[in-house]
C-alpha cells in the first residue's frame, strides 16, 4: 500500500475500510475497501481523522486484511456455524443451532502465539443458541505476507478449532435414594431442581423412582432404566462417604466404567461420573445440587446433553474457576465459575 495525503487522493482506491465512530450512536465503516475516493469524500475522511489514506498498490506477495481473515476463518470455523462478511478486517462466527461450543484450546493458543493475527471466542463447554456470536478473528496489520498465512495453516493445522455440537439427549431417568425420603420422613426437594435444569436443555425426566438405601435395589433400577433406553441415569442422594450412603457402590455394581468419584468443584466435590458399557452416562449428584444455585451439575450438563464424553482430565481442569463465589445476585454463566 501507499500512503498519500487525503486531499490528494481523489480517484485512488482505498485498500482498507475507514471506520467512523459516533459516540452512543454507531460504529462502522463509512467507506469500504475498494472504494474510489471522490472529491465529496474528502471532508468526510478529514472529519474521521484521516489526514492521510492508504491506497492499494498491487503486490502478489501480500494479502489484504479481509483476505487474510478468510484464511483464519478456514482454520477456525467448524460444524454448525457460519461466518459473517469480512468487515473492517474482521470475521465473526455465528451459531446455526443450539448446542455446546467446543474449543481446541491448545491450537487456539498456538494460533494466537504466532503474532500479527488473532482469534477470540466465548468459553468452550458452555451452551450457545442459534444466532449467538461465537468468535471473531482478524490480522493486526492492514496487510500481511501470504507466506505468513500459509505458515499459520501449517502450524495450527486444517482441522477447525471451533465446533458447535447440538444437544441430542431427550429422555433420562432419575433415581432418588435415601430412607428418609423413601419412608416419607422428609419431602423430596431434590428431584424438582433436577427436572428444571433438564428442561432448560429440552430433556424430559421420563422415569423417576424413589428408593431406600439398598444398593442391590438401586443397581437393578438403574439397569432397568437403561434397558428402557434412558439416555442418561441420574442418581441423587447417598453420595457422601458416610457408611449409610450406598449410591456409589450401587452405580459400580451396574458394571459401569467409572470416570471419577469426586471433582475439583465447589459446590460439587462428591460428584460421580460413569458410563454404561454402551456409553450412556450414569451420574451421582451430591446434595449441594439441591440447594446451591450453581454447582458441578451446571458445568457438566451441557456436554452431557450434547453427547460429548467427559474425561477425568476434563474434570481435573475444572479446579481453576471451580469455586463458586455464591454471589448475592447470580449471573451465571456470565461469571468466572467454570472458567
Amino acid at each position: 500500500m501507499k500512503k498519500i495525503k487525503t486531499t490528494d487522493a481523489v480517484g485512488c482506491v482505498l485498500c482498507h475500510d475507514i471506520t467512523q465512530i459516533i459516540r452512543g450512536v454507531s460504529k462502522g465503516p463509512v467507506f469500504r475497501k475498494g472504494h474510489v475516493i471522490r472529491q465529496e469524500d474528502i471532508p468526510v475522511l478529514l472529519s474521521v481523522g484521516k489526514e492521510h489514506v492508504y491506497i492499494w498498490e498491487a503486490d502478489a506477495s501480500m494479502l489484504h486484511e479481509n483476505d487474510a481473515a478468510l484464511v483464519l476463518q478456514k482454520i477456525c470455523m467448524g460444524e454448525n456455524m457460519h461466518a459473517s462478511e469480512a468487515k473492517e478486517g474482521k470475521i465473526e462466527l455465528i451459531a446455526d443451532c443450539d448446542g455446546v461450543l467446543t474449543v481446541d484450546r491448545e491450537r487456539l493458543q498456538k494460533l494466537n502465539s504466532l503474532g500479527r493475527m488473532m482469534a477470540a471466542s466465548r468459553h468452550g463447554g458452555f451452551p450457545v443458541h442459534k444466532g449467538d456470536v461465537l468468535a471473531g478473528m482478524r490480522i493486526i496489520p492492514l496487510v500481511i505476507e501470504k507466506t505468513a498465512m500459509e505458515g499459520a495453516v501449517q502450524a495450527v493445522g486444517k482441522s477447525p478449532i471451533f465446533h458447535v455440537v447440538p444437544f441430542t439427549m431427550e429422555r433420562v431417568g432419575v433415581v432418588t435414594t435415601g430412607n428418609e425420603v423413601f419412608h416419607g420422613r422428609i419431602a423430596d426437594t431434590f428431584t424438582p431442581v433436577i427436572e428444571d435444569k433438564l428442561k432448560a436443555f429440552g430433556i424430559t425426566m421420563a422415569w423417576h423412582r424413589t428408593l431406600p438405601d439398598d444398593p442391590a435395589v438401586i443397581t437393578e433400577t438403574i439397569q432397568d432404566m437403561l434397558r428402557e433406553n434412558a439416555d442418561m441415569v441420574i442418581c441423587t442422594g447417598g453420595m457422601s462417604v458416610d457408611p449409610d450412603d450406598q449410591t456409589p457402590l450401587a452405580i459400580r455394581k451396574t458394571g459401569a466404567r467409572m470416570v471419577s468419584y469426586g471433582a475439583p468443584v465447589l459446590p460439587g466435590a462428591m460428584f460421580l461420573l460413569s458410563y454404561s458399557s454402551d456409553g450412556r452416562p450414569i451420574i451421582g449428584l451430591p446434595g449441594c445440587v439441591m440447594y446451591a444455585k450453581r454447582t458441578i451439575f451446571d458445568l457438566v450438563l451441557p456436554s452431557l446433553a450434547a453427547g460429548i464424553d467427559i474425561t477425568a482430565q476434563d474434570l481435573s481442569r475444572m479446579g481453576e474457576g471451580g469455586l463458586c463465589l455464591n454471589c448475592p445476585e447470580c449471573t451465571f454463566p456470565n461469571c468466572g465459575f467454570g472458567k
